[in-house]
Formats: C-alpha cells, structure tokens, sequence
C-alpha cells in the first residue's frame, strides 16, 4: 500500500488547470491501485501562514532546551512535516505564477524547509553539504502554465522558476525520484490548448 500527498496550489478553484490534473491523477491511481490511500493538503486556497519570528525562534532551538512553550512556533510546521514522513508520494498541482510558483506553496515549503527535520549539514556545521532526509520519497509535479516552451533546452528555459525551482527544493531534502509534467499553452486557449490538454491528460493516465 502507497500513501500519497496531493498538495494542491492553486488559488482558482474549479477554473484551476493544475486541480484538474490532480484530480485526473487521483481518479486514474483509484482505479488501478485501489489500496492507495490520499491526503489532500490545500496551500492555495486555504492560507498557510509564513514563517515569523517566532516560528524562527522554535525552530533553531536546540533539542535538549525545547518545551511545549518555546515550541508553539513550529507548531503547524510540525503538522505539515510529520504529513511528509507518514506520505510515500508526493503529488504537488501548481500554475506558474510570474514564472514562479504561488505564494502559499512558497510559504508552505519555508514551513517545512527544517534543519534537521527534513535536512541537515552533513558535517553538523554550515558548510553549504546538505543532506536529504526525506529518503525514499517520490515526487511527481503537475504543474499548468500560460506559455509554453519551458522545458530543457527550450527558449524560454531560462524563465522557468516554478518546477526547477521544486524539483531543486525537494532534492535538498532528500526527493530524488522526481518527475514532472506541465500543461503549456493556457493563455492561448482553443485548438492550440485543447491539443495540450489531450496530451498531457494521455500522459497523466498512462502513469503507472
């Protein structure tokens, strides 16, 4: 049996690209791995809050000077990442916004970016070697984007600050079996889109 996290990031709902490709993906796994069990972490319509000095202050206290007091900080960080280690996959639904990603997911990767929670120095000091320590994850990204041509290699590579941006974060921590799938085209809309959709939707589907 494989646990899966469908983190979804868009601030639309049911004019969401990005949710539609999540919830293809969890209809096609339903229906193939009927042992698989879901849960749904919302990022862009519920609001996770960002990192203050408070959350800063419980984070980097040292383990053997926590309490329950100091440590009301990283109180919904601790949810969120204890979420990450019970979950085998990760499924993150994103648009690119700005050639970047939404402001929740943002602050929802500062909340669970912990050192020595989800990765630490290898050495215990800061010497810029990290080490992962969410192994043995995996992580498939979903993302939905206006133009198109960000891929490796394309024109507009450069520009691409939504899924190299997540397939580096969840590298730091550990993640390395990443793949990434994006629809391209939306701003374009009719035939131009509608073969995007039925290309990628195919794609999506025949995901194992």
């Amino acid at each position: 049996m494989k646990k899966v996290l469908i983190i979804n990031a868009s601030v639309r709902n049911k004019k969401s690209q990005s949710r539609k490709l999540t919830e293809l993906l969890v209809k096609n796994w339903q229906q193939k791995h009927p042992d698989y069990t879901f849960t749904f972490r919302e990022v862009g319509l519920n609001k996770i809050p960002p990192i203050n000095k408070d959350w800063i202050a419980s984070a980097f206290t040292k383990p053997k000077k926590q309490t329950i007091q100091n440590q009301k900080g990283v109180y919904l960080s601790n949810q969120l990442i204890k979420e990450l280690k019970e979950n085998d996959i990760y499924v993150i639904g994103t648009p690119m916004y700005n050639w970047s990603i939404p402001s929740g997911l943002k602050t929802y990767i500062d909340q669970i970016m912990r050192i020595n929670e989800t990765w630490k120095f290898r050495s215990g000091k800061p010497d810029g070697d990290y080490v992962g320590l969410l192994e043995g994850k995996k992580l498939l990204i979903l993302s939905s984007r206006g133009d198109t041509g960000y891929g490796k290699n394309e024109k507009n590579e450069h520009m691409n600050f939504q899924t190299t941006y997540l397939e580096f974060i969840f590298k730091i921590m550990g993640v390395r079996d990443t793949t990434t799938i994006s629809l391209d085209n939306e701003e374009f809309g009719g035939q131009i889109f509608e073969k995007s959709k039925q290309k990628i939707y195919d794609q999506i589907s025949r995901i194992p």
